[in-house]
């Protein structure tokens, strides 16, 4: 190998490594606005939290450095220890969070509740996180006991809506009590004492901060990162000012023998005020949870070379502070800044809450998107932008719902203490889930003995549990709110998931018999009429009652029939080229086909302009691997008669595709080199449709996909004729079938039951209807009523 090609490959390596180093920082840098604004804001309440009730009158030099001790062995084990160097590695593909938690088990273990699952979703490339092994592993006695166990399947599910329900209430409370302490400055400098003038003001801005989310906070989003730098730079400084100030002997209450000096003095109140010692760690999950829109080692580094240290500082200045200071804990950060930095200081603590409150709002969306993907909410609008961060999603429904119950609480406790109960409560429990399922996921994902899953458990578990039970003491002062609040939560997604469970069985019960198709013949004993019919179905086999049932009502249906599955595969992205399924439904002359559509639980189900023409495209690719006897080991997975036919090294060059006008579609102007394909459409439907697009500008000035043949010899001249049926009733048009459905509970059901069923069926008939969700465009939708009574 000559010197120059060794030049070579050692510029372009340094080159690459320069690439790795910017990426890293860029992602760095976006995670600081993203993912660390609440955690840095905790400094605005923590010891005001601590030194509430009777401890009030326990305050003297070593109290404050117990306190300080206390949230220095929290914020090390909790944050840095927990989830910076552990939970970060628990990640689903690069998604964190108790639904990716939840996922991982699911694949490792069958504990979906819905029978959707199929052997072709585990050659997904994203089934298995890049590294494992895709071996048979041996199946662990835990994992034998919940597989075998419904009632287990059941009590896991519930205790990760009940993870999911306490991410929702964060997403309320975290506003609120974040903008009251933010605006209890004013109390030093304007003179404000009056708390319902401090809740009024506090509301207005809770409203403009809403707002600013449905109106689009991706419009200023780029400022986030510098204002949570500007703030973290100035909690940095104050810290070091007023530890040089005031007491620079603080350093030693980094010993943990201030912890028991603490309690010591406190005694029993120092143990009933410890909720307020775990405030200091709320906003620590977000940086598992939101781990998807970055990766782990920015994450990791980020929080460990500039959070940690900014926090530590922050809060040994304000125990220095205090330590000379006293009187001054009700107001402890804003009292703690040098009078000439006030009023700068109180700018910027504004705009990070503000920059706060909005990434933890588009984390709640994000959970609430996540569990209507595992049927365990209903239907509610998903807005998606390129211009936000690629992901996330606004829930206008959801926005309004968390406003208001922040405006509650501000304006009905008016007591920043109060709120923070609540928001602890809802934090802590959040963060034992999340401890309690990567337990399991230690044993049923990583493979590890159960011995490291106990320790794990119980030296984080045991952690949590002391603070839960100092919390107890809370729950008639505002800790019953997030209980309140999830239990209304997590009934309703509860509920929808039960009828949504009951009503798929009873699909899986009711569908077609295929010894009922295969007697019909081809044309199925109806009038075929040229076009292409796509039934939309929950049910990933066989055929749906919904079929017979439009069929007996009106007996014609169109020459080419797709059978249209929508599923969520438990794994956070399925790439596109391996989205869709497509199969066959009887003997070939039959021209009916079942296309199933793969998603993610993080990814956007859309398909208003390609849905159509990918279908085609896999559905002639299907036709054409099929005749050359192409199999799984060929070309491509194979569940049955199902083929992953995108994988194909030919996809796409099988038709030609063409952009075209609806005048040229109208009258047949055909590609150079194409097969033509003569259009079916009878001289009074061509009228009626060119009377339509007359009616219909936009129609006439749009472009559409045209399909062409390629003038090829085929060996079997039934394939010829099958792809010019295909691609004439894609010229002809789509019409899109979906049920309907009414259901009901049966009469000798019980009254917990019907109650259950009822409300089900409430929630569908106001929530949003399928085809909206599906985006299916209305002037091609079909319904079929169905009644169900489970």
């Amino acid at each position: 190998m000559s010197s120059d090609s060794i030049r070579e490959r050692g510029a372009s390596a340094v080159v690459e490594r320069k690439f790795q180093y910017r990426q890293l920082l860029f992602l760095a840098y976006q995670s600081l606005g993203f993912l660390f604004g609440d955690l840095s804001l905790s400094p605005l309440y923590v010891y005001q939290s601590i030194f509430s009730g009777r401890l009030k009158h326990v305050l003297n030099e070593d109290a404050i450095f117990g306190a300080f001790s206390l949230i220095f062995w929290t914020l090390s084990i909790i944050s840095l220890l927990k989830y910076a160097l552990i939970m970060l590695s628990a990640d689903d593909n690069g998604e964190g969070g108790v639904v990716a938690l939840y996922s991982q088990l699911c694949r490792s273990a069958k504990l979906c509740l819905l029978p959707n699952h199929q052997a072709s979703d585990e050659e997904l490339s994203t089934y298995r996180k890049p590294g494992s092994s895709n071996g048979s592993t041996p199946s662990s006695p835990l994992k034998r006991f919940i597989e075998k166990h419904k009632n287990t399947k059941m009590a896991l599910l519930i205790f990760v809506l009940l993870g999911a329900c306490m991410a929702i209430c964060v997403g309320a409370l975290m506003p609120a009590i974040s903008v009251l302490s933010s605006v209890e400055g004013l109390k030093i400098e304007a003179k404000i004492t009056n708390k319902s003038m401090m809740s009024c003001i506090s509301c207005v801005l809770l409203i403009g901060l809403f707002v600013m989310q449905h109106r689009g906070s991706y419009k200023v989003a780029f400022v986030f990162p510098p204002v949570i730098i500007l703030w973290l730079v100035t909690i940095f400084m104050i810290g070091i000012y007023n530890i040089i100030k005031w007491n620079p002997r603080v350093y030693q209450a980094l010993s943990p023998y201030y912890v028991y000096k603490f309690f010591m003095l406190t005694g029993k109140d120092g143990w009933t005020n410890l909720g307020g010692v775990f405030l200091c760690v709320t906003g620590t999950e977000a940086m598992f949870a939101d781990l998807g829109y970055y990766r782990q080692t920015p994450v990791r580094v980020t929080f460990c070379c500039i959070i940690y240290p900014c926090l530590v500082l922050q809060y040994m200045g304000q125990a220095a502070f205090l330590s000379k200071n006293l009187s001054a804990v009700p107001i402890s950060f804003y009292a703690s800044i040098p009078d000439v930095l006030f009023w700068p200081v109180f700018v910027v603590s504004a705009l990070a809450v503000i920059v706060a409150s909005q990434a933890v709002i588009a984390s709640t969306f994000s959970v609430v998107q996540q569990c209507h993907a595992f049927e365990c909410f209903p239907r509610v609008k998903a807005v998606h932008s390129r211009r936000w961060i690629p992901g996330q999603t606004y829930i206008p429904e959801i926005n309004w719902i968390l406003m208001i119950i922040s405006l509650a609480v501000t304006f009905g406790l008016e007591d920043k203490n109060r709120i923070g109960y609540a928001y602890g409560i809802a934090y802590l429990i959040l963060v034992f889930v999340t401890t309690c399922l990567t337990s399991l996921v230690i044993i049923l994902v990583w493979h590890q003995s159960p011995i490291i899953a106990l320790a794990f458990a119980l030296f984080f578990g045991s952690i949590e549990i002391i603070f839960l039970s100092s919390y107890c003491t809370k729950i008639p002062r505002g800790g019953w709110i997030p209980l309140v609040l999830s239990a209304v939560f997590m009934f309703v997604m509860y509920v929808w998931h039960y009828g949504s469970r009951k009503k798929y069985l009873l699909d899986m019960h009711d569908k077609i018999s295929m010894r009922s198709i295969l007697g019909l013949g081809p044309s199925l004993g109806i009038v075929r009429v040229p076009g292409m019919g796509l039934i939309y179905t929950e049910l990933a086999t066989g055929v749906p009652a919904s079929f017979s049932h439009f069929l007996t009502n009106l007996p014609a249906f169109y020459q080419v029939v797709v059978f249209v599955c929508v599923k969520t595969v438990p794994v956070p992205c399925v790439p596109h080229e391996e989205r869709y399924l497509i199969g066959r439904i009887g003997p070939k002359s039959f021209r009916m086909y079942r296309c199933i559509v793969r998603n993610g639980y993080k990814d956007v189900y859309s398909h208003e302009n390609d849905f159509e023409n990918d279908l085609v495209m896999s559905i002639a690719e299907f036709i054409q691997l099929e005749a050359e006897g192409a199999s799984g080991n060929a070309e491509g997975s194979v569940d049955g008669r199902m083929a992953v036919v995108r994988t194909s090294g030919k996809f796409g060059t099988r038709l030609l595709m063409s952009e075209s006008s609806a005048f040229e579609e109208r009258n047949n102007i055909n590609l150079p080199g194409a097969l033509t394909v003569t259009s079916s459409k009878s001289p009074t439907l061509k009228r009626l449709q060119a009377m339509y697009e007359q009616e219909s500008p936009e129609l006439n000035t749009g472009r559409r996909i045209r399909f062409e043949l390629q003038n090829v010899i085929y060996k079997d001249p039934r394939v010829k004729e099958e792809l010019m049926e295909l691609v004439e009733a894609k010229r002809i048009g789509a019409a899109y079938v979906i049920g309907h459905s009414h259901v009901k509970a049966k009469w000798n059901s019980s009254f917990i039951k019907k109650f259950a069923i009822n409300l089900y069926s409430f929630l569908r008939k106001n929530c949003r209807s399928p085809a909206v969700g599906l985006n299916i465009p209305q002037i091609s939708l079909i319904k079929v009523g169905m009644n169900y009574h489970v």
